[in-house]
């Protein structure tokens, strides 16, 4: 499909001025709005038509709300958000809770009138957040939800289990994140599925989702007799990573790690993170797409967008202990 990203390309302008041309040709210069105008035809782009609906009597932007925007992930689910809605011509809002329930609602009370629809990348059910949205509509992310965009933890779960268990490893930690966490749940649920088929798994506690939450969990871990770990995210790894190697241990050697979210941040650790992921921008614009098809009127009482996980192997995973 052609995107106004195509055709800026093709003209050699921004995004925000072949959306103006296309939009508000009065505002574009003679040449450039023909320009763009003749280079849209000739490539066959369609206008969205959701979000000109959505332009049409609406404040113009959608917001975003997540828990921690220092947290690789949800910066990289932001880009996507904001990447997509340049292409819709609209404009994002992102505020951030700093992890805290109680701030996130005054935050979403604020977001929702200014904005035409909130995305919700928070780790807290959205029944919670049902009186403050009210009509708007609103996507989730990693939640359920009547509009949703999720990964497919088990699948990933599974990538990340095979692959330990491939290595020799016979009992794997999984070192869980916030009691809160939708994703905590579904993937000690999918531990618990792996339990029943015979794998030695323990879960250990809830870590807050940190690299002080990982260094936390690391004397569970040693104890626990387990030679690899599944954490929650790639930050609370490498706060596992630093904290065990503290204690005399070596990665992979004598334990092997695994982070979840696969965010850069995984590739610049030392070792570089074996880590459970997806394309993370792609939940961002997947997310703005959902939004944006309900905004301009599609219809659908519920849709929830599904990517595919993935297993990004690298040096911090290696032959189980002998």
């Amino acid at each position: 499909m052609v995107t106004v990203r195509d055709v800026a390309a093709a003209a050699g302008v921004s995004i925000s001025t072949v959306s103006r041309a296309l939009s508000a040709p009065g505002m574009v210069a003679a040449g450039t709005r023909d320009r763009v105008a003749a280079i849209a035809e000739q490539l066959g782009y369609q206008p969205n038509r959701a979000a000109a609906s959505l332009r049409a009597g609406r404040k113009g932007a959608l917001g975003l709300l997540v828990p921690d925007l220092a947290n690789p992930y949800f910066a990289a689910v932001a880009k996507g958000v904001a990447e997509r809605a340049r292409e819709h011509g609209l404009g994002v809002f992102v505020v951030d809770s700093d992890e805290d329930p109680a701030a996130e609602v005054d935050l979403l009370r604020h977001l929702v009138h200014q904005t035409d629809g909130v995305i919700l990348a928070s780790p807290r059910a959205i029944d919670a957040d049902v009186d403050v949205i009210g009509p708007r509509p609103v996507v989730v992310v990693n939640q359920d939800g009547p509009l949703a965009v999720v990964t497919d933890t088990d699948g990933g779960m599974r990538l990340a289990l095979e692959h330990l268990r491939g290595l020799g490893h016979r009992r794997i930690a999984y070192v869980g994140g916030p009691a809160s966490s939708w994703s905590d749940a579904r993937r000690r649920g999918a531990l618990r599925e792996a339990a029943a088929t015979g794998a030695d798994v323990v879960a250990l506690g809830h870590y807050p989702p940190t690299v002080a939450g990982g260094a936390a969990a690391a004397v569970a871990v040693a104890e626990s007799g387990a030679t690899a770990a599944i954490t929650f995210n790639d930050v609370v790894a490498v706060g596992l990573v630093r904290a065990v190697r503290e204690r005399g241990l070596r990665v992979p050697e004598d334990l092997s790690v695994v982070g979840w979210d696969d965010t850069y941040l995984a590739a610049l650790a030392s070792p570089p993170l074996t880590s459970v992921g997806s394309d993370l921008r792609e939940v961002g614009r997947s997310a703005t797409d959902l939004l944006v098809a309900r905004l301009g009127g599609a219809p659908g009482a519920r849709e929830v967008t599904v990517l595919p996980g993935t297993l990004s192997v690298r040096d911090s995973t290696g032959p189980a202990p002998r």
